[in-house]
């Protein structure tokens, strides 16, 4: 025991009076030594009994986050921060008993930051959000190994979720980009692979996310991701993946090749193949969730949430490739 690092838990919050309960508490029922961990819940001025809620619990510490986005709030933590290692929690997570001391065997193996898989579970019952839930955990929902869940050791990636860090990664590297409203960690993960050193996804860890559900707030999260892929280059050097690309690429196909067929009627076949064959690969997957949850009303909604996730990210990242572009030409004038 002497030789385990202190871990410390950094939670940005804003509002979560509903989720952070649950989260504290799993953290405080982990395995690992009381007397090794500390939790740091840090409030974006919550409007709500966030702060309240947080404040009950003995030996967590709530900090002020008067900016109110997330990237500040995680760097107020790490500054605040006593442990070796550092994690970062979400609000609408809990975490496995195991999840900190599986992560930290990683780090003690060589890795410099560890996460392990993200189980995404229905707010409910209803079809609508079993479909949601089972499309975000879904490959063709999500390139994300740590919410497919496809591996059985542990693996090398470039990105994981709730990840613990050594501290001297930070000290190395800095702070995460306040400029990044959203995606700031894949930028950081990103950067830390850029530096040669290594990101592990342990699979004998595990968390369990509590997804949207309602179509209207998937659409507007993965908007707002996808905007901010592209959005972010201005502010970071490449804060994406390739495949982070993907969902971009599809909406220009989608909007171009259909000018394309009316103007070039050779181009209609292939236009038509590729989307019938998405719409193939939308029918397939969602009955797979659906005989999954054993709910045929699930299937639906599965197609549904399939469009939406996927068409909402590539207008994100076509609405702030427009923007970006429009700057260049006007400047500052907004579009």
């Amino acid at each position: 025991m002497e030789d385990l690092p202190k871990v410390s838990v950094v939670i940005p919050v804003r509002n979560e009076e509903k989720y952070i309960s649950k989260c504290i508490e799993s953290l405080l029922e982990s395995d690992y030594p009381k007397d090794k961990l500390e939790i740091l819940v840090v409030d974006g001025m919550s409007e709500d009994n966030t702060r309240k809620v947080a404040n009950s619990y003995e030996g967590v510490r709530v900090l002020d986050n008067p900016s109110k986005y997330t990237p500040h709030g995680i760097n107020i933590g790490i500054k605040n921060s006593t442990g070796q290692v550092v994690m970062f929690g979400g609000a609408h997570t809990v975490y496995s008993k195991n999840y900190i001391s599986e992560c930290v065997k990683a780090l003690q193996k060589g890795y410099d930051a560890a996460g392990g898989r993200v189980i995404t579970l229905p707010r409910s019952q209803s079809p609508k959000a079993v479909a949601i839930a089972g499309v975000l955990s879904h490959p063709f929902g999500t390139a994300s190994k740590y919410r497919t869940g496809e591996f059985d050791r542990i693996t090398e990636v470039d990105t994981a979720a709730y990840a613990l860090y050594r501290r001297d990664v930070f000290d190395e590297l800095g702070y995460f980009n306040e400029e990044l409203v959203r995606n700031q960690d894949i930028e950081f993960n990103l950067r830390i692979r850029r530096a040669g050193k290594r990101i592990a996804l342990v699979p004998s860890a595990e968390s369990y996310y509590f997804a949207r559900d309602t179509i209207k707030s998937l659409f507007e999260n993965n908007f707002g991701n996808g905007f901010w892929v592209i959005w972010g280059a201005r502010f970071a050097r490449m804060p994406f993946s390739l495949r982070h690309l993907v969902p971009f690429a599809f909406v220009l196909f989608l909007g171009f090749g259909a000018i394309l067929t009316y103007l070039l009627p050779v181009f209609r076949i292939f236009y038509l193949l590729i989307v019938s064959l998405y719409a193939a690969l939308v029918l397939f997957t969602s009955g797979e969730i659906a005989f999954k949850a054993r709910k045929p009303e699930v299937f639906p909604w599965a197609v549904l949430s399939f469009l939406v996730l996927h068409v909402s990210y590539g207008l994100g990242s076509f609405w702030a490739f427009l923007k970006i572009l429009w700057t260049a030409i006007f400047g500052q004038r907004r579009i």
